[in-house]
């Protein structure tokens, strides 16, 4: 990150974090459920001195503020607020959009809703899709229901790196760094992950939606990158979604799950060529 920035939307201070500030080109990253906006340095890193990437931390997570309203700030008609905020904040009429699941599926509802369709000039969905299959999500719920706490610091990075396997991080300074940029200290002295514990929230009291029917409605150009071995986004949902969309450019990451991690010149490499592509 070269530069933080801040955003206030709605009584939330949403932290946005900044690369290559000065680039002529904008990139809107945006992570997934209890992750937050450092996870695309490296992608930032690889895509270098023209792009401009902005990776927001969504309320609750992060530097971004923790809300005392979770059942109405942490949905997803409450992140689009935001996402349509700093998108007015940096004044981008029309940006490419990545997002990592539950960022992917963010950007999905923007680019389908009739009143911000014409500002996702571009969709790259890492890992995430129309339809997600069953255990996969089953058991993700049930993952952040539960409070997670350690007695150490080591606790916690053994605990991360068993959770974010799928992510496919090769070495273990990236894992260190992982773990530094995930952790914060409890009143008692252990250890947590650094996101409300409330995120969840959305799982109770998100309204229903036709995600299909987005994918379906969706005129810009799109990419999806899926983890060869995703628990979430099953081959066959892959096959439809491309049936739907057939202009549609997908990626499959080797040796990873939910989700890869986008640090690595053979997942960078294609985001950046689709980037590059004239809309047709």
């Amino acid at each position: 990150m070269q530069h933080l920035d801040w955003v206030s939307v709605d009584d939330l201070d949403v932290a946005v974090r900044v690369w290559h500030p000065d680039a002529p080109r904008t990139l809107i990253a945006w992570h997934g459920l209890a992750r937050h906006g450092g996870d695309f340095a490296e992608l930032a890193h690889r895509l270098g001195p023209e792009w401009r990437v902005l990776a927001p931390d969504t309320p609750g997570r992060g530097l971004s503020a923790w809300s005392s309203r979770p059942e109405r700030d942490y949905t997803y008609a409450a992140y689009a607020g935001i996402a349509r905020g700093i998108l007015d904040h940096f004044d981008l009429e029309r940006v490419p959009w990545l997002g990592t699941s539950m960022g992917g599926l963010l950007g999905l509802r923007l680019a389908a809703e009739p009143d911000t369709i014409g500002r996702i000039e571009r969709l790259i969905l890492n890992d995430i899709g129309p339809e997600l299959a069953p255990d996969g999500l089953a058991e993700l719920g049930d993952y952040f229901s539960r409070p997670h706490e350690f007695a150490s610091f080591r606790d916690l990075e053994a605990e991360l790196r068993h959770h974010y396997a799928g992510f496919g991080i090769e070495d273990d300074d990236s894992w260190r760094r992982l773990a530094l940029e995930s952790a914060r200290r409890l009143p008692d002295g252990r250890w947590s992950f650094h996101y409300d514990p409330q995120i969840t929230a959305q799982f109770v009291h998100d309204t229903p939606r036709d995600l299909w029917a987005d994918w379906s409605a969706l005129t810009c150009p799109l990419m999806v990158v899926r983890g060869a071995r995703s628990p979430l986004l099953a081959a066959t949902t892959l096959e439809r979604m491309a049936e739907t969309q057939p202009q549609l450019i997908t990626l499959e990451a080797a040796d990873c799950g939910h989700a890869p991690y986008l640090d690595r010149a053979g997942q960078v490499e294609p985001i950046r060529h689709f980037l590059a592509m004239e809309a047709t």
